[in-house]
């Protein structure tokens, strides 16, 4: 059988002079990448084997800053990207630009479902009343094929749920009951847990390819460098809320297999290729990895160890756009959940972050999946929720205080709230100049996903003194998967004053301390429906658009504007 490939091409990393292509292939083979420039050049790499999967990551060099580049895939000699039916525009590379400018689309939580009807296929009634609605990545990638490349995006940011391991798409529960139906009376028995949901590696493979294999996705993802980081989606809704949680979960029978599958299909469907070609040259792992005739073992160890041992690894990673630094922080696999102590980091990644964050930039973009700022009635309920869980208020409470913390999810940055005035901290000091030898940077903003609905808030720090660049929350979620009319209710009475005032009584009456930093939304109320948001800069200035699907009920889907604000 030829080779094909089976997801893929990826454009994930593009550097001024570098660029990385990821590919998974249907057999191992030599994946070659023919960029075309000046004069053509021919980029290699043979596939790695994971199970019975083969994925390759082509590193290329030698481009120039602010160029674009066709490129075209070929396996074992035989061409097969881009397709012959000529659809789409070509693929290209394009390296960053010296003269300041970005443009980074992003958003969150993207389910996979239908792109044509239904496409608005209705969820369970007795979880959510809803919709999932047009997809705004997809609605992006229509527009860009009838757009000039000097129009795309150049770079996209996916903060959390690419895939949802436990609200598993239609393909891949199709996959599962075929699957654990011929094997009946093995761990894969389709009557056994977990129902409903993935259950390993392989079944994990099947996610994304549901996520990423449309043609229209195909697409984007193969012209638009991404960078990725998990939410708890990806794992398990509530992944990592707290110490009570993680041993109730590591008690069900199905749970290791889960977490082992989720980490090993994280490491190579998203992580490797967060990674610049400098970063892979010196990964360990990676090199591990491409030597194995077989690298399932050496990625099931490294699996174990991360989900046992979350302080030895470091999922966060940062890129440079000229002089913009993205900064994604992992704010989910490196919680430490001791009861007597809550950090969304450890103290090395704690010092990871620290020092990247420091150096002269135009702007400071640090992305974290949940949202460092919630509305203030939410943080207030979430903080009165730590204190109570810490024992403010006695054993009984205590245990009442955990219920309701994994009932309503309530383990965002303020559930953390040491590392929230650490972060909180980390900003100031970044805004006052303290960890640049020149001026602060123009802005800095916190980009975070997760909560299903989007938001921009403004930040003002209580001991700011000497504090020049303004500051932002900007939260974009969801990309596809709103909300239902009961849940949207509840987060909006957060944002309103009554519900400030209640949950501020409570954080108080648990001893919980007030923040050192005070925040307002930059618009009349939060927007629940799909939508992505643009942020660009040019120089020190920076601004932000945010755009949402439109409700036709067929034809190609549409983005429409529903805020555009300047940021610096």
């Amino acid at each position: 059988m030829a080779p094909n490939l089976v997801l893929g091409p990826m454009l994930r990393y593009a550097g001024a002079h570098d660029a990385t292509i990821w590919v998974e292939t249907n057999s191992g083979c030599k994946v070659e990448v023919r960029v075309r420039g000046s004069r053509d050049e021919t980029y290699e790499s043979c596939t790695f084997r994971v199970e019975d999967h083969h994925y390759a990551l082509v590193r290329i060099a030698g481009l120039e800053p602010g160029s674009s580049y066709e490129y075209s895939v070929a396996l074992d000699g035989q061409k097969v990207w881009p397709e012959e039916d000529g659809a789409f525009p070509p693929s290209v590379i394009r390296t960053i630009s010296r003269d300041g400018e970005l443009s980074l689309a992003f958003g969150s939580c993207r389910i996979a479902a239908p792109h044509e009807p239904p496409y608005t296929l209705k969820r369970g009634l007795v979880r959510k009343f809803g919709y999932y609605e047009r997809d705004a990545l997809y609605a992006l990638a229509c527009r860009m094929r009838r757009e000039p490349p000097t129009r795309w995006p150049d770079a996209l940011l996916l903060l959390g749920d690419q895939v949802y391991a436990d609200e598993v798409s239609a393909g891949t529960q199709e996959f599962v009951r075929s699957r654990r139906g011929s094997r009946r009376g093995s761990r894969l028995d389709p009557r056994d847990p977990p129902l409903g949901e993935v259950a390993d590696f392989e079944e994990y493979t099947h996610l994304y390819k549901d996520a990423w294999g449309d043609p229209v996705i195909r697409w984007i993802l193969s012209t638009v460098p991404s960078a990725m980081i998990f939410d708890d989606h990806d794992v398990h809704d509530d992944w990592n809320t707290s110490e009570t949680w993680l041993k109730q979960m590591r008690f069900k029978p199905w749970w290791e297999e889960r977490i082992i599958g989720a980490f090993v299909s994280y490491w190579v469907y998203q992580h490797l290729g967060n990674l610049s070609p400098e970063e892979l040259e010196k990964d360990a792992l990676f090199e591990r990895v491409q030597k194995a005739d077989d690298a399932t073992h050496v990625l099931r160890e490294f699996a174990r160890r991360a989900d046992r041992e979350v302080e030895k690894n470091r999922w966060s990673f940062h890129r440079d756009f000229g002089k913009v630094r993205l900064l994604v922080v992992d704010s989910r696999a490196g919680r430490v959940l001791k009861e007597s102590h809550r950090s969304m980091l450890g103290p090395a990644e704690w010092a990871w972050i620290e020092e990247h964050a420091s150096g002269d930039f135009d702007h400071l973009l640090l992305a974290t999946s949940v949202p460092f700022l919630i509305s203030r009635g939410l943080h207030y309920f979430e903080s009165w929720n730590e204190a109570v869980c810490s024992g403010a208020w006695g054993k009984t409470a205590a245990w009442f205080g955990e219920f309701v913390r994994q009932l309503i999810d309530l383990e965002h940055w303020a559930a953390f709230h040491d590392s929230f005035d650490h972060l909180a901290e980390l900003l100031r000091s970044v805004g006052a100049g303290e960890r640049s030898s020149g001026s602060p940077p123009a802005s800095v903003v916190v980009l975070s996903g997760d909560v299903h609905h989007g938001y921009l808030a403004e930040i003002g720090f209580k001991n700011g003194a000497g504090v020049k660049s303004p500051a932002y929350q900007m939260v974009s979620s969801p990309l596809r998967n709103p909300l239902g009319f009961p849940e949207r209710l509840a987060l909006q009475v957060g944002w309103t004053k009554p519900g400030e005032l209640i949950g501020k009584a409570l954080a108080r009456l648990a001893g919980a301390k007030e923040p050192d930093v005070r925040w307002h939304l930059m618009h009349k109320e939060p927007w629940f429906v799909n939508h992505i948001s643009t942020l660009e800069t040019r120089g020190r200035e920076a601004s932000l658009k945010v755009e949402q699907t439109t409700p036709e009920d067929s034809g190609e889907p549409r983005l429409h504007k529903i805020l555009e604000r300047r940021l610096a």
